[in-house]
């Protein structure tokens, strides 16, 4: 299982200025999640808006590249992954998240079977573009065929969601964060009856963000989400959250 991080900003500021009080501890949960770590975030320039990627294998918190990424890295909507890869799948980097290109940037937390599920929904020439074997890869190209067909991103996902919950036997958890030029958004479903949960607590798989007027901040358990100023998001709802308003809307309840 993964961890997750995303924020957006009213105006454009370092990564890890914008994450300032969370990014410390965000990062110790390396320690376990330590199969790789990803970042994504919007671009603005005289060509337009765009998604950058960045990932490596190994631990986040030990990263000098990653490091340099959250200093130096200017942006208003961002996301970090950090992988505890599901046996069976290697820790390389085809198979490290967030997955996607200049257009959209997809990080998955969670697992289902198989992981083939999906592979009637994607097709056979989009599947041949996918750079590993995983089933979070899978379910990012399951959201982008819908995207590149000219579905909104946000039913994009939720339809995505309803594959999963039909054609796999069976999922640990859906939780995912997608970021585009316009928006970030979030989405959270998970099994209460899984052997992770069993082991890792009721909570485990809770995402809830903070909004305190100048950012919006999305994270996995792990983090501290003391006090009034985290709300969890209501299970198999998502979020979307555009930069520079902070228009921050929850579909699906």
């Amino acid at each position: 299982m993964c961890r997750l991080l995303g924020v957006v900003s009213q105006r454009p500021a370092p990564m890890a200025e914008l994450v300032a009080d969370d990014l410390v501890p965000f990062l110790a949960l390396a320690c376990e999640h330590s199969d790789g770590w990803g970042m994504a975030r919007r671009t603005v320039d005289g060509t337009g808006t765009a998604i950058g990627i960045d990932k490596g294998v190994g631990r986040g918190d030990l990263s000098a590249r990653l490091g340099r990424l959250l200093d130096g890295s200017v942006t208003d909507a961002a996301l970090l992954h950090l992988r505890m890869a599901t046996p069976g799948f290697a820790s390389v980097a085809s198979n490290t998240h967030p997955f996607g290109d200049s257009g959209a940037a997809f990080a998955h937390n969670g697992e289902f079977t198989p992981a083939t599920a999906l592979d009637e929904v994607i097709g056979p020439a989009l599947r041949a573009t996918a750079g590993g074997d995983t089933d979070s890869e899978r379910f990012h190209l399951a959201v982008r065929r819908r995207m590149d067909e000219g579905t909104d991103p946000v039913k994009a996902v939720l339809r995505a969601a309803d594959d999963i919950r039909a054609l796999a036997n069976g999922f640990v958890s859906l939780n995912c964060l997608l970021l585009t030029p316009d928006a970030l958004l979030a989405y959270t479903e998970h099994d209460p009856g899984s052997a992770v949960v069993a082991r890792r607590g009721a909570d485990y798989f809770r995402l809830s963000y903070r909004h305190n007027g100048d950012t919006v901040v999305v994270a996995s358990t792990g983090v501290p989400q003391s006090g009034s100023q985290w709300t969890p998001l209501p299970e198999r709802s998502l979020l979307e959250v555009r930069p520079g308003t902070l228009t921050a809307v929850v579909h699906g309840v």
